[in-house]
Order: C-alpha cells, then structure tokens, then sequence
C-alpha cells in the first residue's frame, strides 16, 4: 500500500513520539510500502517553524529534502491538478495544508495515515 504522512505523523515518526499509533508506526515501517510526503508538509513544517509553532526541528528544518531521502521516504510535489482538486474539494475544511493531502491521497491513490478523522468525510484511506 502506497502512503502519504500527514505532518504530525512525520513530525512523530521522526521523533519517535508516542502519539504515533502502532497501526501507523507498523504501517511506515513495512518495507513493502511505499512512503511519500508532499511538498505541502514542507511549506507547512517551515511555515509553522517561521512562526515559532515549531522550534526544535533539527534537520528537518534547514535540510527538509535530505531528512526526508535519509528517511527513505518519496517526495510528492504539487502539481496545477493537485491544487486545483484541493481548492475544489467540498465541505467547510479550512486547512489548506489538509486539503492538499486530501486531494493528493485521491489523485494518487494514497493511504492517509493520520489522526484526523475529519479526512474519513472525504472518504480517503486512512490508517491510523
């Protein structure tokens, strides 16, 4: 099964943190499935860290790219359909950040895995 971390779930995995459920720190761990992180978790991992929301990011935050290839994880870039697809979502979900996984997980035919139940109205995979 092909994955997409949502932020947190990157942010917990690279941490070690256990809010990371087993269910989705076993789904990363198996080799057999891939495992991307968009572009949008970038922009909003360095979005967050300009503000001061993320302080202590280590490499991620000066080396985003190289933490991410180290992790053996794939890079999902946006492309034009990718935004026009999360812009056109319905519903009243704000998070732009959220709606870019969104529309990504359908297009590309990805796993979700993350804590947020609010993606299963959109009627995603979502592991968690």
């Amino acid at each position: 099964m092909k994955l997409l971390l949502d932020t947190h779930t990157l942010l917990w995995w690279l941490a070690g943190d256990k809010q990371l459920s087993p269910a989705a720190r076993w789904a990363v761990e198996d080799k057999d499935n891939p495992v991307y992180v968009s572009a949008a978790s970038a922009w909003e991992v360095t979005t967050k860290h300009r503000l001061g929301r993320l302080p202590k990011l280590g490499s991620l935050g000066t080396d985003f790219a190289g933490e991410i290839t180290r992790q053996g994880f794939l890079e999902l870039p946006i492309t034009l359909d990718d935004g026009q697809r999360a812009g056109a979502l319905p519903g009243d979900h704000r998070d732009p950040f959220d709606r870019m996984l969104i529309a990504q997980a359908k297009a590309h035919d990805l796993a979700l895995v993350s804590n947020e139940t609010a993606f299963d109205k959109y009627r995603v995979i979502r592991i968690w």
